[in-house]
């Protein structure tokens, strides 16, 4: 069985860059379409993986059939652990950063979000990783930018500080959910461990809303237009394919790439929603990519330095371009009394 602790990645190929590309174009579309959708926040996470699994569900068991089975014994139940629980820190996020828009200003609740990239890094360090010195100025850097873009306004009122902890927790929620995702891929393929984790991720969201009361159904058709939207687009091509890219790219780059999200965003609702961004806003935006740019960079030197030998923490691990089924256990002849001695 693997370690705990993800290998050290090895060059990044052209395909993992070209689904990041994608991801982050594809995520960049969610905050202005639910914006738009007439709908309880929670609802739109809920429908949106629940869309996503009956889309991939069919095409994971008919592809992937062996693979199902693999995890459902053995060895393969840790497995599917963790995929299990990347799709509740997922349901987390969702019942976190959603609702605290609400309670706070969408600036304050956006800015404390975004330090997802700090809680990773702090996750891999609890993993034995040590990440760069320029890796570390890259975080801060972009999540200043991503601060500064946004115009955060922290209140001061009991509610505004429930809905400050409220994102807070939506950060750690992501950082544990793409850490998770991180460490179930070495081992499971995109389609299955998106199943898996979509579907685990769209029952605890049910759950929810069952309790808290909230609306799933008696939407306008404008509102399932947007949430079929946000189903092809944020989470089957905006979360798959960083999902997808986690086999080449650590968790805590995935989570600063995430803060594209933030720019992209903002030209979407300009171009759509006629959201014109504030003036000021342009230098954190600025600062944002040029953080994104300092990480990027040090992940490609940490790749470097991994395939020349002359990173002497760890050995390199050759990755494979995509994660096969699990191997089913073999028979055991005098195990299974099938063994014979004459």
């Amino acid at each position: 069985m693997p370690s705990p602790v993800p290998p050290p990645r090895t060059s990044i190929d052209p395909l993992s860059i070209g689904a990041v590309a994608v991801a982050v174009a594809a995520v960049s579309s969610s905050a202005p379409l639910i914006a738009f959708a007439a709908a309880p926040a929670l609802a739109i996470a809920f429908w949106r993986n629940i869309l996503a699994v009956g889309v991939l569900g069919p095409f994971a068991l008919a592809r992937r059939r062996a693979e199902f089975r693999a995890l459902l014994r053995g060895a393969g139940r840790r497995e599917a652990g963790y995929c299990a629980l990347a799709g509740l820190a997922l349901a987390v996020h969702f019942a976190t950063w959603m609702p605290s828009a609400q309670l706070t200003s969408v600036a304050a609740a956006t800015a404390l979000v975004v330090t997802q990239p700090v809680w990773q890094g702090l996750i891999a360090l609890g993993q034995g990783r040590r990440l760069p010195v320029a890796a570390w100025v890259g975080i801060g850097v972009t999540v200043l930018g991503a601060v500064w873009a946004v115009g955060a306004d922290f209140g001061v009122s009991g509610r505004a500080v429930a809905g400050d902890l409220l994102a807070v927790a939506g950060g750690m929620a992501a950082a544990v959910y793409t850490a998770l995702g991180e460490r179930a891929r070495t081992t499971t393929s995109t389609v299955t461990y998106t199943t898996i984790c979509y579907g685990v991720c769209a029952g605890a969201l049910l759950v929810v809303c069952l309790v808290g009361g909230v609306p799933v159904t008696g939407f306008d058709t404008s509102t399932w237009l947007a949430v079929l939207a946000l189903v092809a687009g944020a989470q089957l091509l905006g979360h798959s394919m960083f999902n997808y890219a986690l086999r080449r790219i650590s968790a805590t780059t995935i989570s600063v790439l995430f803060l594209l999200e933030a720019p992209g965003a903002a030209l979407i609702a300009w171009a759509w929603l006629d959201q014109v961004p504030r003036s000021t806003a342009l230098p954190g935006l600025a600062l944002l990519l040029a953080g994104v740019a300092v990480v990027l960079h040090a992940e490609a030197r940490a790749g470097r330095r991994t395939r020349s030998g002359r990173d002497d923490r760890a050995d390199p691990v050759p990755v494979l371009p995509e994660a096969g089924p699990l191997p089913l256990p073999q028979p055991d002849p005098v195990r299974d009394g099938t063994h014979r001695t004459d």
